[in-house]
């Protein structure tokens, strides 16, 4: 039992960071940018599946402003942006890694003074 409880332990450690987690962002998260970006790129904790996972961004009303699809290569995830002007903006992302855990999040940026 005692053997069982410490593999347990050394093992709960792997367990947790097995989902693909937002490590960080670019622009990142909460942040004001004075130029609007021409890409968010989002990082993650664990290798993606391309074709499972997505990111999005939006305006205020709702409206994307992806300029085409996302695309994922390892851990990181980027999508090129139409011309933004100032406002806020909400990147919404959803992914499944290889180990097929899926995760999703979201976070605002601004852009302006």
């Amino acid at each position: 039992m005692r053997k069982l409880l410490v593999l347990f332990a050394l093992l709960a450690p792997v367990a947790a960071h097995a989902h693909a987690m937002l490590d960080h962002a670019s622009p990142a998260v909460g942040s004001t940018v004075a130029a609007a970006p021409k890409e968010v790129v989002l990082s993650f904790t664990a290798k993606l599946e391309p074709k499972f996972s997505s990111v999005e961004v939006r305006n205020a009303k709702g409206t994307s402003v992806n300029a085409g699809p996302a695309s994922a290569n390892g851990t990181e995830m980027r999508v090129s942006l139409k011309p933004l002007p100032a406002g806020t903006y909400k990147v919404i992302w959803r992914v499944l890694s290889v180990d097929t855990h899926r995760t999703n999040g979201s976070f605002t940026f601004r852009v302006g003074p």
